[in-house]
């Protein structure tokens, strides 16, 4: 498994759009490509905005380049999510999962 990493800073005003840009357009898109697995949003308030950082989980490398295509590293944001940005890495970050634990509340 991989996980994929990236942050993105959005202005304060912004911060809901973006969140629902995510849920109504990246994740589906997302979720009928083979080997996806998931996808985490963290968020933080700093001082410049709003700083975001999207993790999806993948079951390989190559299941990552039906999304990103052969720029595996490059960052794929959209142009209406760019338009909420204040700044964001154009490069991603992968990790091999080497451990998870997840423990749900019943």
């Amino acid at each position: 498994m991989i996980a994929r990493h990236w942050r993105g800073i959005v202005k304060q005003e912004c911060a809901e759009d973006y969140i629902r840009h995510l849920q109504l357009s990246t994740f589906p898109t997302l979720e009928r490509l083979a080997g996806f697995r998931g996808a985490q949003i963290l968020r933080r308030n700093i001082d410049a905005g709003v700083e975001f950082c999207i993790v999806t989980t993948w079951e390989s490398l190559d299941s990552i380049r039906s999304f990103s295509g052969e720029g595996l590293t490059k960052a794929v944001v959209p142009a209406e999510a760019r338009a909420m940005m204040l700044d964001f890495d154009r490069e991603v970050r992968h990790y091999e999962i080497n451990f998870s634990l997840n423990k749900e509340k019943s």
